[in-house]
């Protein structure tokens, strides 16, 4: 079970989508949960991600400043999977 940072419910992983700040320090979506860094997780509504970038949980969680830029990077991202149905999270057999 993985919390959502932006409605702070409790959800399968399955149901979350991964948010991460690289050891490089850039900041995306992760949809299939496996890039390397420091990871936050939100619903796949695209108002969950919006909360979290509003009440700055995303930038607590990741320890990181984002830019209006990222913000907006992020939300259009998120925007353009959930118009896509995506898959179960890949490769993730019961974690």
């Amino acid at each position: 079970m993985r919390m959502c940072v932006g409605c702070r419910e409790m959800k399968e992983k399955r149901e979350l989508i991964r948010i991460v700040r690289t050891p490089e320090g850039e900041t995306l979506i992760d949809p299939g949960g496996k890039k390397s860094g420091r990871g936050a997780y939100v619903c796949r509504n695209p108002e969950c991600l919006k909360r979290a970038i509003k009440q700055k949980q995303l930038e607590r969680q990741l320890q990181v400043s984002l830019t209006e830029e990222v913000s907006q990077a992020l939300i259009a991202e998120m925007n353009r999977l959930s118009e896509m149905k995506l898959p179960e999270a890949e490769g993730e057999p019961g974690t």
